[in-house]
């Protein structure tokens, strides 16, 4: 009966201690054995053997590639503090596993104080606006560094990325304000520059139309001129001199304005003299006017005559 009891719990333990010795290693990774405490061997994916209860697995190293992203707050060269967020990408070489394991207790830990003494060295040699502009110097220096440092531990750092700075709020406002005005600046240029622009178009507008205008006005006075040279002509030709033949013109005109006025029922215009001999006392006076005129001219023209006829017997008795 005892027998009965022994032999199944046997053959459980044995099962047991021989599935005990059966591990997987998973893909991209690699397991660590040990026996009695000493490294033994590196096991990589797959199903693995091990003897059972001697040999253990200490521990497994992950061969994909991992990110650590590391904040730094520091100080620039024109005394601002600004937060800088690095994300350094490393692998564990597969060549290393055992110094990888062994050598290094905490590889984040180990990473972010190279990271934090590197930033710590660069960013306070740089004013803000350089930070910004050469933050891909800041990444390979970092970059640099932790190579140097990390091969030694079985560690290749892949890249390192500065994705992030932020400056102090303060700062921030200030360079918006910067910006801002700086946009406002611009703003203000292109407007000046296109009411410049109008303002000469319309001044160009304006001197061709002037032009135009002071052509036409002077196309309708020599029209009309060469109207009252036919007019007189015509005037002369029935016996009446240019004298009068002017005075009839504009006392003609005088009629055709009044006409004109009189036409307009909304008008308030009043043309002085408007009585019945007006007309005929313009023309007496005009043409008196007119005599006159041609008569102060002819007394001047002789006068200049006799004067120039005086200087020249002068000249020639000096002579």
């Amino acid at each position: 009966m005892l027998n009965l009891v022994i032999i199944p719990v046997l053959a459980i333990i044995a099962l047991l201690v021989i599935v005990s010795g059966i591990f997987i290693v998973r893909q991209q990774s690699s397991a660590v054995v040990e026996r009695f405490g000493k490294f033994t061997s590196i096991r990589n994916s797959g199903l693995q053997l091990k003897i059972p209860i001697i040999d253990q697995v200490a521990g497994r190293i992950n061969l994909k590639v991992q990110q650590l992203d590391v904040l730094v707050e520091t100080k620039t060269k024109d005394n601002v503090f600004v937060k800088l967020k690095i994300s350094v990408q490393f692998q564990v070489r597969r060549d290393n596993v055992y110094d990888a394991f062994y050598k290094l207790e905490s590889p984040h830990d180990q990473i972010t104080a190279y990271v934090f003494d590197v930033v710590r060295a660069e960013v306070p040699k740089m004013k803000l606006d350089d930070v910004f502009e050469r933050k891909d110097d800041i990444a390979i220096a970092v970059n640099r560094e932790l190579n140097e440092a990390m091969q030694s531990y079985g560690y290749d750092i892949i890249k390192t990325l500065v994705t992030d700075i932020d400056p102090d709020v303060q700062v921030k406002a200030a360079m918006n304000r910067i910006n801002a005005a700086e946009r406002e600046k611009v703003a203000a240029e292109y407007d000046a520059e296109a009411d410049r622009i109008k303002i000469v178009a319309k001044a160009r507008a304006e001197a061709e139309s002037k032009r135009l205008q002071g052509q036409g006005i002077a196309d309708q006075r020599r029209e009309i001129a060469r109207g009252l040279e036919e007019s007189v002509d015509v005037l002369n030709n029935v016996g009446i001199n240019s004298q009068e033949a002017s005075a009839l013109i504009v006392v003609t005109q005088h009629y055709d304005t009044l006409q004109a006025i009189g036409e307009e029922t909304n008008s308030n215009l009043i043309l002085l003299p408007n009585s019945p001999q007006a007309g005929s006392d313009m023309l007496n006076n005009m043409v008196a006017s007119f005599t006159a005129s041609n008569q102060i001219g002819e007394a001047m023209k002789e006068q200049n005559r006799k004067q120039a006829v005086k200087t020249k017997g002068k000249s020639n008795k000096d002579e």
